[in-house]
């Protein structure tokens, strides 16, 4: 084997690799919203974690990215540390697809059909699609599946060249007694675990030893222990993302290590114990490529099979080994807001996102509550609680503007974009929405301390406006959750009626004073409760037009409040009216 053939080989797995990297993120891109609605659906029945996990690592074709997100879930309470090792025993059945497709470069017929199914025959095809989808196709989705078909292809012509590459290591004696090495179990299986923890990839080390076989010198006792070390390699990357985590989220990757490592050395003893009785015919046999992807297979099937029952003794074991902290010095930890090992998958980081944020929403709907009850009755316990809100909602201010920032970094599907904007758009109008209600509770602190009242008028008409505002935040929450439309076109006609309202108790206010039944001090306090509520509804307001133009993929508000109120479209002019009349002043 010359340097030639080292340099081709080492090409051929820089095409594997990047191929894979490539497919793997269209394939991500496209499955996004769906991973998303899976994780969503996740319960406490294992079976379901498992098929979870294989679905899920099918998709993104990599059983690491699928660890390390679920590292991510636990450490942010999301996921239960149970739910967690049934969804990684999952991840390891759904990684064994890759190796399938791989086993396709070692078909051998004459008949035309079965070979068109090798990669010498449809990868040019594939490849050709994919790179005129992505030179002519407009739609980002097109451009996506063009994506997955350019990485397909790369990655099965790298693996083409890598087994033509180290085709003459037949003829190398070194090489083969190299392989002898490895047929003792332990040197296998470390050299497996070696291989894996350094490419990071079990897909790729496996599909370095398929291309091996070309050379018909691995053998059946070769490669099982390699095989097994590959399964045990591919922890590393979730080890090494649970640094820094919560104690669950270290358990979770430690359970993948135990129950890879466990379960190799089951199939070791029985792979080994049975040759010893019935001497298998196959032992000292090369083996095929398509028959590393069936062993890869089995074991993971088999392991999971065994090792599913026994999920919390697992889970017990993992407890054993990382043990809770002294109840008095444990302390009550939080769960991380945005952690950073879901950004791997775009789709679920976006999710959380989405979640963490319509949070903030519904804390500043909680402390506009709680203002509402303290310009009534004033409490010390509601101050701190709205205190609070204020410190958390400015806390997801920050840390999800840098988190989405990361985020569009990355590569996106359209949608995902789309919904980034709206995050982003949204993040201030909530962090300001928290700003106002702290205005109130200002205002209602200033109240208490003067020892002055509103009067029972006065009160009777902020009742009606404090309702109107309630509602205006209501729909808007709605809206932004779950981006109904519906609810979104309801908030600026409701807004206009906040408007509307405002004006009028302000000229209400001002008719008091000069009659002298309102004290300029109360004036004061009293016109800074109106302009802070109705600088809530114009957040809100923001908000629901944002949403509205994310599906014109425009976020001009003033142009489109601008057309809306000029037009006087019917149904705007029956909700405005509905409105007015729900929320009418006493007389």
């Amino acid at each position: 084997m010359s340097i030639f053939d080292v340099l081709t080989m080492l090409g051929g797995l820089a095409f594997f690799l990047y191929g894979m990297e490539v497919m793997g993120e269209g394939l991500e891109k496209q499955a996004g919203g769906s991973l998303t609605k899976l994780m969503g659906k996740m319960t406490a029945n294992p079976l379901k974690g498992v098929l979870l996990g294989a679905v899920v690592t099918a998709v993104i074709q990599s059983s690491s990215a699928t660890t390390v997100m679920v590292v991510g879930f636990v450490n942010s309470g999301i996921m239960k540390l149970s739910q967690a090792l049934s969804v990684i025993m999952g991840a390891n059945i759904g990684t064994t697809i890759t190796a399938w497709f791989l086993s396709l470069v070692g078909i051998e017929s004459d008949n035309f059909f079965i070979n068109m199914l090798k990669p010498s025959s449809f990868s040019p095809v594939i490849a050709l699609l994919g790179i005129c989808l992505l030179m002519f196709a407009k739609s980002t989705r097109k451009k996506d599946i063009g994506s997955i078909f350019l990485g397909f292809a790369l990655l099965m012509f790298g693996m083409l060249t890598m087994s033509n590459a180290v085709a003459p290591l037949a003829d190398m004696p070194e090489f083969s007694d190299l392989l002898l090495l490895f047929s003792n179990p332990i040197l296998g299986l470390l050299m497996g675990a070696l291989m894996t923890g350094i490419l990071q990839s079990s897909a790729a080390s496996i599909g370095i030893l398929q291309a091996l076989t070309i050379s018909g010198m691995v053998t059946y006792n070769t490669a099982v222990p390699i095989i097994l070390g590959q399964n045990i390699g591919t922890c590393v990357t979730a080890m090494l993302s649970s640094i820094g985590t919560n104690k669950n989220a270290r358990r979770a990757a430690l359970g993948h290590l135990y129950f890879n490592i466990i379960g190799a050395i089951i199939f070791l003893v029985a792979f080994y114990g049975l040759n010893m009785v019935v001497q298998f015919s196959f032992f000292e046999a090369p083996i095929d490529a398509w028959h590393i992807a069936a062993l890869h297979s089995l074991f993971n099937v088999t392991c999971t099979l065994i090792l599913l029952p026994f999920t919390k003794q697992l889970e017990r074991l993992v407890c054993l080994t990382i043990k809770d902290e002294p109840a008095a010095a444990a302390g009550v930890a939080e769960p991380e807001i945005l952690d950073q090992r879901l950004l791997l998958t775009p789709g679920l980081a976006l999710e959380q996102a989405d979640k963490r944020t319509l949070q903030m929403g519904q804390m500043g709907a909680e402390s506009l509550a709680l203002s509402f009850e303290l310009l009534d009755k004033y409490e010390g316990s509601k101050v701190q609680r709205i205190e609070d809100n204020e410190d958390r909602i400015d806390s997801f201010e920050d840390k999800l503007g840098t988190y989405l920032m990361q985020l569009s970094g990355r590569s996106l599907s359209q949608n995902d974009s789309r919904k980034i904007s709206k995050v982003l758009h949204t993040i201030s109008d909530f962090e300001r929405i928290g700003d106002h209600t702290c205005n109130l509770l200002n205002s209602a602190t200033e109240l208490h301390e003067k020892r002055i009242n509103f009067s029972d008028e006065a009160r009777r008409e902020l009742a009606v406006l404090q309702g109107a505002v309630t509602e205006t935040l209501q729909l808007t929450l709605r809206a932004f959750e779950t981006e109904d439309l519906r609810n979104a076109v309801q908030v600026e006609p409701l807004e206009e009626v906040v408007d509307f309202l405002c004006a009028e108790l302000k000229n209400r206010h001002i008719a008091r004073m000069q009659r002298g039944l309102c004290s300029l001090e109360k004036g004061f306090v009293y016109l800074d409760v109106l302009t802070n509520l109705e600088r809530i509804s114009d957040h809100c307001s923001n908000v629901a037009v944002c949403l509205i133009e994310m599906q014109h993929d425009s976020f001009d508000t003033h142009e489109y409040l601008s057309n809306l109120k000029a037009s006087g479209e019917l149904e705007y002019t029956k909700l405005y009216n509905m409105f007015k009349q729900k929320y009418s002043l006493p007389k």
